[in-house]
């Protein structure tokens, strides 16, 4: 029997390491020097404080930010540890009363605007987290954005499209505004903190 066990526990023990410890190393290493900004979670500062990913979306509210997609994650928005879409389905009661409250906060921020509401501002992503928003969305509330901010109609329309990227590649997806990024470029422009 206890030919059996040594080299049983030997074995796990090697392996144990190799694939606990070893290969994860290797890994990270090699992540690290390829890929640093990604191997750390493409975490973005402000004045040296981290304050959040590009990655995931954030929850802003106040009127002077523009606002992301609706996080599917609950009970807190924007939970990477419960990520995923609702999955309900167009008739859904729930995804029918989820649309029009958002819709409704929408028109509570600004009564003014009869833009039609772009989809993406009421409809949560695939994964929940999402961090874009189309460059139609970032224009529906620019007149929100504006009045809070006391600032232009045109210089906020330059600084979306300043900060609106291109296809994946050129060729994947849409073009899209990471709201992180936007938000924290008019900070760092007006001096809100």
């Amino acid at each position: 029997m206890n030919d059996l066990l040594r080299p049983a526990a030997s074995l796990f023990v090697l392996l144990s390491a190799l694939t606990g410890i070893a290969y994860p190393m290797v890994l990270t290493g090699i992540a690290q020097a390829l890929f640093p900004d990604a191997a750390s979670g493409s975490v973005l500062f402000r004045d040296g404080t981290p304050v959040g990913s590009r990655l995931i979306g954030q929850n802003f509210s106040s009127p002077k930010y523009f606002w992301g997609r609706p996080s599917a994650s609950s009970p807190q928005p924007y939970n990477g540890t419960a990520s995923g879409g609702s999955n309900q389905g167009p008739l859904n009661p729930a995804l029918i009363e989820a649309v029009t409250t958002h819709i409704a906060a929408l028109k509570v921020a600004d009564p003014d605007n009869s833009q039609a509401i772009p989809v993406d501002l009421v409809t949560a992503s695939a994964s929940g987290l999402d961090p874009h928003i189309s460059p139609a969305a970032a224009r529906y509330q620019v007149t929100r954005v504006a009045k809070a901010r006391d600032l232009s109609i045109a210089h906020l329309t330059a600084i979306i499209e300043a900060h609106t990227e291109d296809r994946q590649w050129g060729v994947f997806g849409e073009p899209r505004v990471n709201v992180l990024k936007l938000n924290l470029a008019l900070d760092a422009e007006h001096s809100y903190q």
